[in-house]
């Protein structure tokens, strides 16, 4: 690759060169497992529960989920392992070199939501513990905001400690989380009696109807809960060895991770109807109704190793990429941390995990309408388009054919916001609704189609030429 322009990249945003593919089959099982295996993943099971479905249904609404969310993962993680290039810069190929800022800011919105919720789970868990193990601090307010910043700090040390703590910490994580889940399984099965009483909740559908009333938003939760990584996993594949690592370890990872942590939030939930009178979908407070220091301080460990593991990984190294891709002589990878960091804090996450309802049909189903036509334009764009060649020098320059006009490319622009429009305009036209029950499908599809149609109606000059993408294989191909 030529000389890059340098007001296009900087050193976190070029093409890893071999020294930096590290990442093997087990590191991407472990960046699954340890971003599985954490607090909103038992709240998005156990709110299943608490919505109403029993183990079985809940089981099998999170599998399916995860194994649709499954397939654009895989499929945008491709370039990422075969060129090298993070998710800001692969962006630039439908959106342009400039107009790659619109979808690379709306996944970075949506990461710095998550990490304000992760920071805020961090910061009560502490709390929670601290009040078990101390009651006289559980009603200070003080107390509880002072948790919650001490988390957020501790989360922006590892951020300042570059990509690679990420990877020594997720296979750390990975093993230890997996072993705290079975202790928490094991220990809740010993208060609830049996494991047929800790499933014994029934389901509270009493007609079909009433169960695809539930079913099918949740389904586009599920999907919506991994939406973001779908964008920005070559964030990740990037450092892969090879296309098979990252495609074995991730097409095992994420659906078995998932399915099993999710079967821990289901059965624990369950019981704790059984216990309690009723599901308690926030494992914090389970634990607290306990009122046993000795688990609450294990339970504490495990929770914080299990939110900072999903928050660095899950939420810090996309929208750092992303805010580094905006002005990358001034915003380094660091930068872009901290800047995540502080609109986590300004994006109120308390208010976000309120109720299963506002984190469910809330936030998780409203930013898939925004990051479901993204997906859908890059998964045309890559596969249906460009046939999986990209022109990698054009990418960090502005002449060559991701340049459009000026920088971007309206059709995607256009797809992208009809696509958004479609998706969500349930919100505020109650008969449309059902189209947002299903926002990430209908955005993916929406958006996936209209701009493959735009592209063929209207080509860009040298934008999709078979000359110019045999140079892109021969010039960024492994």
């Amino acid at each position: 690759m030529t000389t890059v322009d340098p007001s296009l990249s900087n050193r976190d945003l070029v093409p890893t060169v071999p020294a930096q593919r590290t990442w093997g089959t087990y590191n991407y099982i472990a960046l699954w497992f340890s971003m599985s295996m954490e607090i909103t993943t038992y709240q998005l099971a156990s709110s299943l529960i608490a919505k109403g479905m029993d183990w079985k249904q809940a089981v099998l609404t999170v599998l399916l989920g995860n194994l649709i969310v499954l397939v654009p993962m895989l499929l945008n993680a491709h370039a990422g392992a075969k060129y090298g290039i993070p998710f800001p810069v692969f962006i630039r190929a439908p959106f342009g070199v400039r107009g790659a800022n619109l979808p690379a800011i709306l996944r970075a919105v949506v990461a710095c939501g998550w990490f304000g919720i992760q920071s805020w789970i961090g910061g009560t868990a502490i709390h929670s513990m601290l009040a078990v193990i101390w009651p006289s601090t559980a009603t200070s307010d003080g107390l509880l905001w002072a948790c919650f910043l001490g988390f957020w700090l501790l989360n922006m040390i590892v951020v300042w400690r570059g990509v690679e703590s990420i990877r020594h910490l997720q296979a750390f994580g990975a093993p230890f989380m997996f072993v705290m889940a079975a202790a928490l399984l094991i220990w809740v099965r010993i208060k609830a009696g049996s494991f047929g009483t800790m499933l014994s909740t029934p389901s509270q559908f009493h007609s079909t109807s009433q169960f695809l009333a539930v079913f099918f938003p949740s389904l586009t939760a599920m999907v919506g809960y991994w939406a973001t990584l779908a964008l920005n996993i070559p964030d990740f594949t990037r450092y892969s060895k090879s296309q098979t690592a990252q495609a074995w370890g991730q097409a095992f990872g994420l659906p078995v991770a998932m399915t099993l942590y999710t079967f821990v939030g289901i059965s624990v939930t369950s019981a704790s109807a059984v216990l309690f009178g009723k599901p308690i979908w926030n494992p914090i407070v389970l634990i607290g109704a306990f009122h046993q220091p000795v688990v609450a301080f294990v339970a504490l460990i495990a929770i914080l190793v299990a939110t900072l593991n999903v928050n660095i990984g899950a939420n810090v190294v996309s929208p750092s990429n992303d805010f580094s891709n905006i002005y990358p002589r001034l915003i380094s990878f660091r930068t872009g941390g901290l800047i995540t960091g502080f609109l986590g804090l300004a994006m109120c996450p308390w208010k976000l995990l309120a109720t299963p309802d506002a984190y469910i049909f809330g936030w998780l189903i409203g930013y898939s309408g925004l990051l479901g036509p993204v997906a859908g334009i890059m998964v045309s764009d890559y596969f249906l388009i460009r046939k999986t060649e990209l022109d990698v020098n054009s990418l960090y320059h502005r002449e060559g054919i991701y340049y459009y006009a000026r920088g971007i490319n309206p059709r995607a622009i256009v797809a992208l916001v009809l696509g958004v429009a479609i998706a969500l305009v349930g919100m505020a036209v109650k008969p449309l609704h059902f189209l947002y029950d299903y926002a990430w499908f209908v955005g993916f599809f929406t958006a996936g189609i209209l701009y493959v149609g735009l592209m063929k109606l209207a080509p860009p000059v040298g934008g999709v030429s078979a000359e110019l993408l045999t140079a892109g294989s021969e010039d960024g191909s492994r």
